[in-house]
């Protein structure tokens, strides 16, 4: 019953999605507060333990170019705090556009901009951890 944890950095809100225990598909979960870190960290363990996490995907957002600007700088930390504090395996992943293509599915299932907001966030997260889902060679 192992799943996978992927993390959607953000400065005030952190999107989170969980893979199935067969790892084949990813689900939103309700994001998570940022701020305080000791909360965040406290409510991750939680679901680490609850869904029996084997591994957490951070998406770093590079550039287009494959350069890391501020944004990935503060998701590399960010990852750092988490690799201390916590004693499951994490990984970062690439999420250059998992945002673009969180909204174009939203609005194809019919989400407006006001609906897209509480949400975007774990529907990135959903983006980044399917992209990794379904790299075969990703699971080996």
């Amino acid at each position: 019953m192992s799943r996978i944890l992927a993390l959607d950095f953000g400065t005030k809100r952190i999107g989170i999605a969980l893979s199935d225990p067969t790892l084949t598909l990813a689900s939103p979960q309700p994001f998570l507060d940022a701020a305080p870190l000791k909360a965040l960290i406290e409510k991750l363990k939680v679901l680490i333990r609850e869904k029996e996490v084997i591994m957490i995907l951070v998406g770093i957002p590079r550039n287009m170019d494959g350069s890391y600007g501020p944004s990935a700088e503060k998701a590399q930390d960010f990852t750092r705090r988490l690799t201390e504090l916590l004693t499951v395996p994490i990984k970062t992943v690439d999420e250059r556009l998992s945002t673009v293509e969180a909204q174009r599915k939203l609005q194809e299932a019919g989400k407006n901009q006001k609906q897209q907001r509480s949400i975007i966030d774990s529907s990135s997260a959903v983006v980044i951890l399917q992209s990794y889902l379904d790299s075969p060679a990703n699971l080996r």
